[in-house]
């Protein structure tokens, strides 16, 4: 098997309330997906770590990280955020989350696999270095990419963001780190309201309209990221995995089906071939219709498995 797929347990005690979207749910519609179509013999299961201070300080600030520490409830719900809470499990699985992308990092970097997926949650793209917001505690993905570059001794990383809504929080983070490039898609005038404006020389931020679909993704694809990424020619490739952009998905209002995201995915893992080994960490984000987020991931980790 040449993907690893990273969880564990504590990511689906986290919850936020009856009737949130980003539920514990989630998880289990997708791992239920994938044994129903024969995926799950392709990917090699581990158990996520907890992240520690030092691995989540490449990414935020030791201030930010004492604060969610000492806000975790032992019971009940306590709001960092308008939509955001903890609950008693929120601080175990938001350290499992972020412990994931850096497992996944070691592991692909280490020859170990060649890919790997983030089955985990809360989502992270969008907490910035000091905040939490938009169901997110700590950015996933930065830190992951940060222990990449700082301790496994990689000199340019990318990140690609295909979530409905900006990652704001992983360009507060990285904009300006000439080590990293994102490149992301999203729609515009949709929360969390930015990234029209990139922060930074290394950011290719996209703003599709509503109503938006596979077609323009594609032209986003093709006329803005593969160029970049191509002059970049990173070492390994994080993906931010948001499948809210999905037609069914009303939490807003683009148009993907499954087939764009194995198609985008084909696309980055040839970036990944020409470029880094084929090292691709993908960390799960938003989608919140859970028939299509689990056929949307389908898609997607079949590609990353080679299983399509």
């Amino acid at each position: 098997m040449s993907c690893a797929w990273i969880t564990h347990a504590d990511c689906r005690r986290h919850e936020m309330g009856e009737g949130h979207p980003e539920c514990p749910e989630r998880l289990d519609a997708i791992s239920d997906h994938l044994t129903a179509t024969r995926l799950m013999p392709y990917l090699a299961p581990c158990e996520a770590p907890l992240a520690t201070p030092e691995q989540l300080g490449r990414a935020h600030t030791a201030l930010y990280v004492r604060e969610i520490h000492d806000a975790a409830p032992r019971q009940g719900y306590v709001h960092v955020d308008p939509d955001t809470a903890m609950n008693a499990h929120t601080l175990a699985a938001a350290l499992r989350a972020a412990g994931a992308a850096v497992m996944g990092a070691e592991m692909v970097v280490s020859g170990e696999f060649r890919r790997a997926f983030c089955a985990v949650r809360p989502p992270g793209h969008h907490a910035m270095r000091d905040r939490a917001m938009g169901f997110c505690f700590f950015n996933n993905v930065a830190v992951g990419i940060r222990h990449a570059l700082d301790v496994l001794g990689l000199e340019r990383v990318a990140l690609v963001d295909f979530d409905v809504h900006h990652g704001n929080g992983s360009e507060d983070i990285l904009a300006n780190d000439d080590r990293v490039l994102m490149v992301s898609t999203f729609q515009r005038d949709l929360y969390p309201f930015l990234g029209d404006v990139p922060l930074g020389a290394n950011m290719v931020n996209i703003a599709l309209p509503a109503g938006a679909d596979g077609e323009a993704l594609r032209r986003a694809v093709e006329g803005s990221w593969l160029p970049a990424l191509e002059r970049f020619r990173p070492q390994l490739i994080f993906i931010s995995a948001g499948f809210d952009a999905h037609r069914a998905d009303d939490m807003a209002g683009l148009r993907f089906v499954e087939s764009d995201y194995a198609w985008v995915t084909r696309e980055l893992i040839g970036v990944a071939e020409r470029h880094c080994e084929g090292r691709i960490v993908s960390c799960l984000e938003g989608g919140y219709h859970l028939f299509a987020l689990a056929r949307s991931v389908a898609a997607h980790v079949s590609e990353l498995a080679g299983a399509a």
